[in-house]
């Protein structure tokens, strides 16, 4: 077991399972941010498959991240990412794969109620503490560049939108349709549970129309995809996106700030032996599923 200093200016994290925020819904009240690192204690997902039509090419190294598309704190741990890879010297041989989690399964296709309006409703607040809590997290996204308008945003079943990015997984794709997902519901208010509208957010980024409509009225198109994600993610003990998984060995709760990711992405090139380390610790950065427990 690989226990070797992590974080290296921080002392070890606490034993046992790890403290998570309680705010369940799809808008947690962001904490101070607090560099934590977790490990993945089961062998990891599968290496990503080559897109259609595209040679396999061998990436020394693989990110994949579990999130939803209506995950605020998602978007903005994506956006860390990127600007942790963009200063990380061998970006070109790391691969990010975009895996499904839904935090709320059970959520209707269409919805007129907004975020506010489900934050004061489920958590028994006011709707002047959840216009605040959105506030907040805007604020925390602008920081990152990020555009928040959860005015214009219906929370929806993000089911299909998941089916959507396997499919354009397939089709070499897989990243701009997780970006452009992100922006059309935080940024334009677009319905993310809208075949009509996934197909054509999905032309937008180059995918063919007519096939994703085809795919999207196909119910059990990519279905078993997305349930392999999340049994993934369960086996994991994973229980709040972001998440990320580095190498299929080191494991990163939260929407963790670049400098973060960066030492950690580094930390896993420096040790690509398999190694396995237990422990977990998320201060709050987290969506979290209904349901967990601190």
């Amino acid at each position: 077991r690989s226990r070797r200093g992590w974080p290296p200016s921080r002392a070890p994290p606490p034993s046992g399972r790890a403290r998570r925020s309680r705010v369940e819904g799809l808008l947690p009240s962001p904490p101070p941010i607090v560099a934590s690192v977790a490990v993945a204690t089961v062998e990891g997902p599968p290496r990503a498959e080559p897109a259609v039509g595209v040679p396999p090419r061998e990436s020394v190294m693989q990110i994949d991240v579990w999130s939803d598309v209506v995950c605020p704190w998602c978007y903005v741990g994506k956006r860390r990412l990127e600007q942790a890879l963009a200063r990380f010297p061998n970006k070109d041989d790391v691969t990010v794969v975009w895996h499904s989690f839904e935090l709320d399964p059970n959520a209707p296709k269409e919805s007129t109620e907004s975020h506010g309006e489900l934050l004061a409703r489920k958590y028994g607040m006011s709707r002047a503490k959840a216009e605040e809590m959105q506030a907040q997290m805007t604020r925390t996204a602008a920081l990152d560049g990020l555009q928040f308008a959860f005015e214009k945003s219906r929370p929806e079943n993000t089911f299909a939108a998941h089916r959507l990015l396997h499919f354009a997984a397939r089709h070499g794709l897989q990243g701009a349709m997780k970006e452009r997902l992100l922006r059309a519901y935080f940024t334009e208010g677009r319905r993310i549970g809208d075949n009509a509208e996934l197909t054509a957010l999905a032309a937008e980024v180059g995918l063919d129309a007519t096939e994703v409509a085809a795919m999207l009225a196909d119910p059990a198109a990519h279905a078993n995809d997305v349930r392999a994600d999340e049994a993934s993610a369960r086996a994991m003990d994973i229980r709040g996106v972001p998440f990320f998984v580095l190498d299929q060995k080191y494991g990163v709760s939260g929407a963790q700030p670049a400098d973060t990711l960066l030492a950690a992405i580094t930390q896993a090139w420096n040790e690509r032996a398999p190694a396995v380390a237990d422990g977990m610790v998320c201060e709050g950065d987290v969506c979290v599923l209904p349901g967990a427990k601190s």
